[in-house]
């Protein structure tokens, strides 16, 4: 039998404001209102998000009346829930879209959001890499968002002048693969970090996360990289922030394609964005170059 949290416990857990109806209804709660192990280590590792993106979901509020709201790679959309009852179910204008690839997780969401009387939550069935994206996007999250997926949530963030972007990254298996392929002239000692595959798939993981977060930075995101929750709950818990205050930063550029150069790797975030490794001749593709004229938010 699994051990249950209850009570004055489970009071604890929950933020100001956040109602036991709705996590009952997201089955995070049972009838009796307890938790077990667990959907306790869902709530608190949804909650804890919530607690980081509530300075930019008040930001965006308080400057635009109808803030859109992106959970990339939804699942059973808790995050989206949460953040509706929280932030939008009161408010005026705005809502979250919630986009998932499982037909069955969004009909799902889509029947709980009508019951519960969320009418400005939207739910779409798609691949990230094919979805349809609304104009402006405020606030983007992709909380773990496997392999390249998190590559095409940051690059739909970057491309719609996102003034948030959260992810959570998992999976991330091509650098590895393309560290396995590259001809780069990398030092004998830094080439060390890497030889034995058990190694490249964790340097490859840290070095995409390098990557993604100094892409960020290139295009004008002030980046943040912290802990999501403790490693009790989650291996996969690296938190990359980006808040949007300038239309590009150049240092930045140059030293993203400089570490691109130096491990001869391109991966999906880079080539969706036009970036190219130092040195080389090739031209980005127009038609993936994304939309950096947008003036810097407020």
């Amino acid at each position: 039998m699994r051990r249950q949290v209850k009570g004055a416990q489970v009071k604890r857990e929950l933020l100001p404001d956040q109602s036991r109806e709705l996590l009952r209804e997201l089955h995070l709660l049972t009838r009796e209102g307890n938790l077990n192990a667990d959907t306790l280590r869902k709530l608190k590792q949804v909650n804890h998000l919530v607690g980081l993106l509530r300075p930019a979901l008040e930001d965006v509020q308080g400057r635009h009346a109808s803030p859109v709201v992106v959970d990339a790679g939804s699942g059973n959309a808790y995050l989206g829930f949460i953040l509706y009852e929280l932030f939008f179910k009161d408010a005026e204008g705005g809502g979250v879209l919630n986009v998932e690839g499982r037909p069955e997780l969004t009909q799902r969401a889509k029947e709980r959001a009508g019951r519960l009387g969320f009418g400005r939550m939207e739910f779409q069935t798609a691949n990230l890499d094919g979805a349809v994206w609304p104009e402006r996007i405020h606030v983007l999250t992709a909380l773990h968002a496997c392999d390249t997926a998190t590559d095409d949530a940051l690059a739909v963030a970057i491309q719609k002048g996102a003034d948030h972007v959260a992810v959570v990254p998992c999976c991330q298996a091509e650098v590895a693969t393309l560290l396995k392929e590259s001809r780069a002239g990398v030092d004998d000692t830094l080439s060390l970090l890497y030889q034995h595959p058990w190694h490249r798939r964790e340097f490859g993981s840290h070095l995409t996360n390098v990557l993604r977060a100094l892409t960020l930075e290139a295009f004008g995101y002030q980046v943040t990289v912290t802990e999501l929750t403790g490693w009790e709950h989650s291996l996969k818990n690296e938190l990359i922030l980006g808040r949007r205050v300038h239309r590009d930063n150049r240092r930045a550029r140059v030293k993203l394609e400089a570490l691109l150069a130096t491990y001869g790797v391109r991966p999906k975030l880079a080539r969706l964005l036009g970036v190219e490794p130092a040195g080389s001749t090739a031209p980005a593709p127009a038609a993936e170059a994304p939309d950096v004229t947008r003036t810097p938010p407020a």
